[in-house]
């Protein structure tokens, strides 16, 4: 969910991101992508959460925009509360201490994004699995990298499975069936996270609103009138943009790479997105972009399409003909959707 708060400096590191707003030009992005100005009428504040770099953009017409904000920012830091794997008062570190002896109670809001995840095993054929949190050994931080050994990873693959997780959604409560199982909530609940703050910003009257979590971007109503504008980076040159995606009276632009925190070991691109079936990072592709009308429609795919390979993107999409895709491998070959080639616009 978020990296692993032992190491230091996590608070100030940028990551790169495939997806990024883009407020009326180019003249407001700031090195590696961060917003660095709004239009007049906007209110923006970033903070660190997830692990990530968060923006909102809010129109300050009609409301205070600012006190939303603020309410926005308090819903996201709660929920992350409830999800991060590395705070043991969360739902998800009480469940891993209880792995193998007893069921643990958790929130409306958890037990929503485990349900997600066990629909998504289901549908990916299990290439999206959240007990990979079992792969303790691996260590993505600057300074800080970690490859377990074959052997370490053999026994923790003993402890993934989503047989291992038992709902009880009229209890509910949740429950890791052996000693030693771990959750990873990353890939499943920023998204929704994310999308509680829009819905927060709605709530205290702001419905002109952006929200950008490292490279996943929901929208709300529109820019001053117009649509927002999200760019998206060419994964295999990341100082170049393929090109503009708008949200028009909402929507969400999520992506997924091994560009977001990794390292290279003996030439190889180790990175987060670990494959359930060998507990290696993935290898093949390199980003996934997709947008869609509703976070349901896209949640936990981009980490699933990274396991399943870039062959599986056109297979995949026929599923799922509502979500405009594009897919990267690592040798620079790119697949779009007709419905992403289309909506991806030349910068202007």
């Amino acid at each position: 969910m978020n990296p692993d708060p032992r190491i230091p400096g996590r608070l100030t590191r940028r990551r790169f991101a495939l997806a990024l707003p883009l407020l009326g030009a180019l003249a407001y992005l700031a090195p590696g992508g961060a917003l660095a100005s709004a239009p007049g009428g906007l209110v923006r504040e970033s903070r660190v959460l997830m692990g990530t770099r968060v923006d909102i953009v809010a129109s300050a017409q009609g409301a205070d925009a600012h006190e939303a904000v603020r309410q926005a920012f308090a819903e996201m830091e709660r929920l992350e509360a409830l999800m991060s794997r590395y705070r043991a008062d969360s739902d998800v570190g009480r469940i891993a201490a209880a792995a193998g002896r007893h069921a643990v109670p958790v929130a409306p809001e958890v037990m929503a994004v485990l349900r997600t995840a066990r629909r998504l095993h289901r549908e990916s054929g299990g290439a999206f699995d959240i007990t990979v949190g079992a792969l303790a050994g691996w260590r993505f931080e600057p300074g800080h990298e970690a490859v377990p050994t074959p052997a370490q990873i053999g026994r923790a693959l003993r402890l993934v499975g989503m047989d291992g997780l038992v709902l009880d959604e009229r209890a509910g409560t949740a429950r890791l069936a052996r000693p030693g199982m771990a959750l990873d909530l990353g890939g499943v609940a920023k998204l929704p996270i994310l999308h509680a703050g829009l819905r927060a910003l709605a709530r205290a009257g702001v419905h002109d609103a952006l929200v950008n979590g490292g490279g996943d971007v929901l929208a709300a109503g529109s820019l001053q009138g117009r649509p927002w504008r999200v760019g998206v980076r060419d994964p295999a040159a990341p100082a170049r943009l393929l090109g503009v995606l708008e949200l028009q009276g909402g929507g969400v632009v999520a992506s997924s790479g091994d560009y977001e925190r990794g390292f290279v070991r003996a030439g190889r691109r180790l990175h987060h997105v670990l494959d359930p079936r060998t507990g290696w990072p993935t290898e093949g592709v390199h980003g996934v972009a997709l947008r869609a009308r509703t976070v349901d429609e896209v949640n936990g795919w981009g980490a699933a399409l990274m396991v399943r390979g870039a062959a599986q993107a056109g297979a995949w999409h026929a599923q799922h003909p509502g979500v405009d895709a594009l897919v990267a491998d690592a040798g620079g070959a790119r697949w779009l959707s007709q419905g992403m080639a289309a909506a991806l616009k030349n910068i202007g």
